[in-house]
């Protein structure tokens, strides 16, 4: 529906009975503009911003490549890009209709992490075409961040893009969510004086999200967990599975589960929801005393917190007006920045694993059952995390200086 039909105040619509709409007036005219960083306040300025002072940086940056690092904009600049086929609880909306998205995923890069970001939208679905894109507009950008694009595509094109690029190539609908998720589940596991290894879980999901944080838990030492999709437990008996399932089947499911995902929950420590769809309340109590819910789908969890709270010792959603938002927010800026900080050529597991351990540290002696991951709004959240990830890089032999 059109801004001026939604919301009468701003357009032509002025005279309807529809109420006004804040979220149109704060869309109107886009969420974001280019600012110069210098001046052109008279000819002396446009003579260095611009010709002929520009061509001996130009000239430089062609005998030594690198310097492109520190005489242009491009080691602080992310590139957000998307085919608009998984936009939020939207889906398949179009590259158009998912700018709104892409140029808040901007901002927050800005807010956050102090990090210049553009969004860029692609009218194609074509896997080989979206690599073939990104690979030629790299030279602009010091990293990648793919947003909302479905899976299985997702999976392929961030490991081609990545094997392709020597700059951070980064899906945050898989990597951030991981990151956060296990944050959360490390102080979760803290404050009830468990491990993680003494941990079974089961993700409600096996798309982008789900598949990656299963792995990810899994890398930082989880007990086990169980994913299940439309048809129930991704298990290795079932003869339906696309390749990204395979694969998950034979890293996850160490129980040998099968059938559903309510049967799965019987005495499961924790649930994390990454699929919408409601979970039977008698599931949820079924699982194992003291479990952790962590429902995230948007704008209904899977799970209601006044149901998880019946029968879980820590509840998490996805949402902001309950405790323990699941907020990729408390990932993403931070985990470029450090990167770039160090001009990392990419993101490895181990720069993942240090962000989320340095934001489950933010909370420290505060930890509770209502507060096992800081707000996005907290200022300690961006520096912790990327200081965190820079020393991981610089650990791991990825960053270049």
């Amino acid at each position: 529906m059109a801004a001026e039909i939604v919301n009468p105040e701003t357009g032509t619509g002025a005279g309807l009975d529809e109420p006004f709409d804040p979220a149109f007036a704060l869309h109107r005219g886009g969420k974001m503009a280019v600012q110069a960083t210098v001046p052109i306040r008279d000819k002396d300025d446009l003579s260095l911003a611009y010709t002929p002072g520009v061509a001996k940086v130009c000239s430089a940056i062609a005998e030594q490549p690198d310097l492109v690092n520190d005489y242009t904009w491009k080691s602080n600049v992310v590139a957000v890009v998307t085919d608009g086929t998984a936009v939020l609880g939207l889906g398949d909306i179009g590259p158009e209709a998912s700018l709104p998205v892409m140029e808040g995923k901007a901002i927050l890069f800005k807010q956050f992490g102090g990090v210049d970001a553009v969004p860029i939208a692609l009218a194609t679905t074509n896997t080989e075409e979206i690599i073939e894109t990104v690979v030629r507009l790299a030279p602009s950008f010091g990293g990648v961040n793919l947003e909302d694009i479905s899976a299985p595509r997702c999976f392929e094109i961030e490991r081609r893009l990545q094997e392709a690029l020597d700059i951070p190539v980064f899906h945050d609908d898989q990597h951030g969510t991981a990151v956060v998720t296990l944050a959360a589940l490390r102080n979760a596991a803290r404050l009830t004086g468990r491990s993680l290894a003494d941990l079974r879980a089961v993700i409600s999901g096996a798309g982008a999200a789900g598949v990656a944080i299963a792995k990810f838990l899994l890398e930082a030492g989880l007990g086990d967990v169980a994913v299940a999709d439309r048809k129930g437990i991704v298990s290795r008996d079932r003869d339906d599975l696309t390749p990204v399932k395979r694969e998950l089947a034979e890293l996850t499911n160490k129980a040998g589960l099968s059938g559903s995902l309510e049967s799965a929950l019987a005495g499961a420590d924790v649930f994390i929801g990454v699929s919408g769809g409601t979970v039977p309340e008698p599931a949820v109590a079924s699982m194992a005393p003291g479990a952790f819910v962590f429902a995230m789908a948007n704008p209904n969890p899977e799970v209601h917190p006044d149901i998880a709270h019946k029968y879980a010792a820590v509840v998490a959603t996805g949402r902001s007006d309950y405790p323990n938002q699941i907020n990729n927010v408390l990932a993403f800026p931070g985990i470029f920045a450090g990167a770039l900080q160090v001009r990392a050529s990419r993101i490895t597991e181990g720069m993942k694993i240090a962000a989320a351990n340095a934001l489950a540290d933010v909370v420290g002696d505060a930890l509770a059952a209502d507060y096992v991951i800081p707000s996005p709004f907290d200022e300690r959240v961006a520096p912790a995390v990327t200081a965190a990830v820079a020393a991981a890089a610089r650990a791991e032999g990825v960053a270049r200086r």
